[in-house]
């Protein structure tokens, strides 16, 4: 093999330009089939279990025993005082928008409503709890337990990726009291963190603008299901593509991914790389790769050299290793450039391997970067590339893309785009998928009415006072078309009609209302179970596309991140006067001596 020349080492800061790329010409795999599949439209084919058992939960925890203890109790409670066949209502709905924002993506219906449509206790599990609870819990509830399902259970909630709002219900429950009950905690398991994980994801969507966002957070994830979880709904949230080879094998969403500094490492010289390479036809078009590799890293310099650059080495293993990545896939290589020097050598080296391409019939993908300061190395690259493309007759090597990874958060994405840079994608992972700034949504599962009778929750805290009843939630739209409130009503109020004003109030301040017209009403709470499934299961496709609508049709102030606009959640004033009556009926009147 021929002996290698020094190659250059800096070249000028100021051939910086402007640079973008269309989405559609940017990898999102390594294999030439997670290529192509980018490329189409993101369309979910379930898999074969979900086709031949759609009611099947796709986690094998998600069944009643994933439950808090007392959830058991309280059931046996209810149980022994004949409260079994009471007709309950609970709310599931959340206090607070996190992160700090004034919107939540909702997300997990799709497990909510497998979980109840397979609700049984296995006789394994009556077994355990007989174990478990006291000795004088009579044998007779045990068979009881054995008996439940959710087949007198109707399960109303808004549609999955849509966004939503504090007090507004996310989720109804209508059934008896301790089957309505008993779903509560694997209900909200299955709803704050998807809610969160989605969330989080439409706000880095936010950020990265129109850039690629890729999720790459799976060996930081809080376990491997918190790690399909946050994939799964990252993707909701409107990232483009993940790592994550099984969430891509399970939930249909595009994976990318090239190599890591490992493998870089794991090359000394070229001497060692000997692979041919054949053409898309199938030709052999270089015996061996790596010595088209030798012959442009001769033309390169004598280009250089002819131009006054200086010159200098670059790593030689990592020439190698980018030799045998190109070789072994020739149509998406990408590589990650920071493993010793970005500008000296990572950078360089990627070129060589593009014109050694190029010569092959190939066009190189781009680089990555993984350290260091991601605007500023950008930059460089890119005016690199843009040099080289010009003296060496090669204008594809300009649009060669730019993935900036290295720790990026939400506020290093709007600091990066703040500056010049030439990045293309983002590429984030630890604080996406354990959601760094905020570790849970908080969402809350409460009686709202028993017996036909509505209950309230009183508080100190006036957050936590719950707004009782069975109620309905609508979307008022108003002449811009965009959403500018939510109203709950009774369930037996008649729902908004456009072009009718109505008054919508605040739940517990006074002051608070106004006369709204609206030009369109959406109805937020659908009937999704009622016995079994009376709707079909939402994909993953469908809520990722729901998700994008929605953010879309918000109003800016309301998503920004800095300084957001509160949204208004609002009730009618018959559900505002009759919460307000039985609080004052609900709570005890203190005496003064």
């Amino acid at each position: 093999m021929a002996t290698l020349v020094p190659l250059i080492a800096t070249l000028p800061l100021e051939l910086s330009q402007e640079y973008a790329n269309s989405a559609d010409d940017l990898p999102v795999g390594i294999m030439d089939s997670a290529a192509s599949e980018a490329k189409r439209a993101r369309i979910e084919a379930p898999s074969a279990a979900a086709l031949e058992n759609p009611s099947a939960p796709t986690n094998v925890f998600v069944k009643p025993m994933l439950t808090d203890l007392y959830q058991i109790t309280m059931c046996y409670s209810y149980w022994k005082n004949g409260k079994s066949d009471e007709w309950a209502v609970f709310d599931l709905f959340f206090r607070k928008n996190p992160f700090g924002g004034e919107f939540t993506i909702f997300a997990g219906l799709e497990e909510c409503l497998r979980y109840v449509a397979s609700f049984r206790f296995e006789p394994a599990d009556i077994a355990y709890l007989k174990s478990t609870m006291p000795e004088h819990v009579e044998d007779d509830f045990f068979k009881y337990l054995a008996s439940l399902d959710a087949s007198k259970v109707k399960l109303y909630a808004m549609e999955e990726g849509n966004i939503c709002f504090p007090k507004t219900p996310l989720i109804r429950i209508e059934g008896p009291l301790p089957v309505a009950q008993l779903l509560e905690t694997t209900l909200l398991v299955l709803v704050n963190f998807p809610s969160l994980i989605a969330t989080n994801a439409a706000r880095y969507r936010i950020a990265a603008g129109d850039k690629l966002l890729y999720e790459f957070g799976l060996r930081r994830a809080q376990g491997p299901d918190g790690a399909m979880s946050a994939s799964r709904y990252a993707y909701l949230g409107g990232v483009d593509a993940t790592s994550n080879v099984l969430a891509g094998q399970m939930y249909n969403i595009p994976v990318i991914g090239t190599h890591a500094h490992s493998y870089v490492e794991a090359f000394k010289s070229l001497s060692v790389v000997v692979l041919p390479l054949k053409s898309e036809s199938g030709e052999t078009v270089a015996a061996n790769f790596a010595d088209v590799v030798v012959e442009q890293y001769g033309a390169l310099s004598a280009a250089l050299e002819s131009n006054g650059r200086p010159i200098l080495s670059t790593n030689q293993g990592e020439l190698a290793a980018f030799t045998a990545y190109a070789a072994s896939f020739p149509r998406t290589f990408l590589a990650l450039i920071d493993t010793y020097d970005v500008l000296r050598s990572g950078v360089l080296n990627y070129i060589v391997v593009a014109l050694a391409l190029r010569k092959c019939g190939y066009i190189a993908r781009g680089v990555r970067l993984d350290s260091g300061d991601l605007a500023y190395l950008s930059r460089e690259c890119r005016a690199i590339f843009a040099f080289i493309a010009e003296k060496m007759a090669f204008p594809e090597l300009a649009k060669s893309i730019i993935v900036g990874s290295n720790e990026i958060n939400e506020q290093t994405i709007y600091s990066i785009r703040s500056q010049e840079n030439s990045l293309d994608v983002f590429a984030v992972g630890t604080h996406l998928v354990t959601c760094q700034t905020q570790p849970a949504l908080g969402a809350v599962y409460k009686l709202v009415e028993n017996k036909g009778v509505p209950c309230m929750k009183l508080s100190a805290e006036l957050e936590k006072v719950t707004i009782p009843g069975r109620k309905d939630a609508y979307r008022i739209y108003g002449k811009d078309g965009r959403p500018i409130c939510d109203l709950m009503l009774h369930s037996d109020e008649k729902a908004p009609v456009v072009g009718q004003a109505i008054m919508c109030r605040h739940p517990f301040l006074e002051s608070k209302r106004a006369s709204v017209i609206p030009t369109r009403v959406e109805s937020l709470l659908h009937l999704f179970w009622d016995g079994k499934l009376v709707r079909p299961l939402p994909t993953l496709a469908e809520s990722r596309a729901r998700a994008r609508a929605a953010m879309q049709g918000m109003r800016a102030d309301y998503v920004r991140a800095l300084n957001p606009t509160p949204y208004k959640v609002s009730v009618s004033s018959n559900l505002y006067n009759f919460t307000h009556e039985l609080w004052l009926a609900s709570a005890p009147v203190g005496i003064l001596t």
